[in-house]
């Protein structure tokens, strides 16, 4: 008989690498000695709380999984086997999760259903010491797999954006020697001039770095841009939801930055929470990203809208303070702020 289970988490149950240090593998664990596979995983928010605001990456209230008894016949298969079946399965799932603008502080607990699915429809996977492998060990692979799967995506940018993305990881907004920028640059196919042009370094005195979010142009429009990359547009809009949040502004700038980019620049987001989050535990930097792909099925739907003067709206800041070009009537706010709280609502159900 199919179950649906739901597993709720205390923070302090969480590990850097956002997984359970002891419960939740062992709830998972129990689970499949009990004999049943679990189908999928998917993050719930049962309480409305408010850790990004406070700066805080905290994971979904509680996890629900689809379950069901294993087949009778489940086969049993090697540690090699088990990572290959991820490889060949996850990286599909995954892209899935990001169309659907999955959280990313919630994607290490998502991506445990395609996981954790493939673990336990078999009877067991064999460690080399012929030894049965722990869910906790499948755990840790799986987050593996998660990494190598987003580190993959860099592939997709442009030279400069992975250039951009490789000198954060290691500097992230600091200097650093030119000598090893021109390296980096190099191995791109480009030059350290071609990453300054385009508007994301600064090169002066044998020392390069990244330009932060206060730096950038005022002006800055994409429409325009003769050199215009992934990692420019990505910060850009960070920037402008950091200023407006879900706005008509912010809405706009997506709409400009073009659907042909659209989806690379969330992925680029994703890439740069992990980075920040887990790499260079700057869990501030990490919220800025988190809290775009948050927004960003809303402000798709919007920056579809911007080029109707119907649909031109009034968005509530964080205070709950109307907010935007100011062509409604003011007999209209009411109905303003009902609509964005439901769509909020659902945005959340989705």
């Amino acid at each position: 008989v199919p179950a649906a289970i739901y597993y709720a988490f205390r923070q302090g149950e969480v590990d850097e690498s956002g997984f359970s240090v002891k419960g939740w593998a062992t709830f998972l664990q129990a689970i499949v000695d009990a004999g049943y596979s679990i189908g999928a995983t998917w993050p719930v928010r049962t309480e409305l709380v408010g850790n990004l605001k406070k700066n805080k990456n905290a994971l979904a209230t509680s996890v629900v999984m689809a379950c069901r008894p294993r087949a009778a016949d489940a086969e049993t298969i090697s540690r090699i086997e088990f990572i290959r079946a991820l490889r060949r399965e996850l990286p599909a799932a995954l892209k899935e999760m990001h169309r659907a603008s999955i959280a990313p502080v919630d994607i290490p607990q998502a991506s445990i259903g395609p996981g954790i699915a493939i673990f336990s429809r078999y009877a067991s996977v064999i460690e080399r010491d012929d030894s049965p492998m722990s869910v906790k060990t499948a755990l840790q692979i799986i987050n593996e797999e998660l990494d190598q799967y987003l580190s993959s995506q860099e592939g997709d940018f442009d030279p400069e954006t992975r250039f951009a993305v490789t000198w954060f990881t290691q500097h992230g907004y600091e200097k650093g020697l030119f000598g090893d920028a021109d390296n980096l640059a190099r191995a791109r196919g480009i030059s350290v001039d071609d990453v300054r042009h385009a508007g994301i370094v600064e090169s002066s005195a044998g020392r390069v770095r990244i330009y932060k979010r206060e730096d950038l142009e005022d002006d800055w429009n994409p429409e325009t841009d003769r050199h215009l990359t992934i990692w420019e547009c990505c910060q850009y809009l960070v920037r402008q939801h950091q200023l407006d949040g879900l706005s008509h502004e912010t809405a706009l700038l997506l709409k400009k930055v073009g659907s042909d980019k659209a989806e690379a620049v969330k992925d680029l987001a994703y890439v740069l929470y992990e980075i920040s989050d887990k790499r260079r535990q700057d869990r501030q930097e990490a919220t800025t990203y988190n809290a775009l792909v948050t927004d960003w099925t809303e402000l798709t739907r919007q920056a579809a809208c911007c080029g109707d003067p119907r649909h031109r709206r009034r968005w509530p800041d964080q205070a709950g303070h109307l907010r935007g070009d100011g062509t409604w009537q003011k007999a209209r706010a009411n109905m303003c702020l009902k609509e964005w709280s439901c769509s909020r609502r659902r945005s959340s159900r989705s």
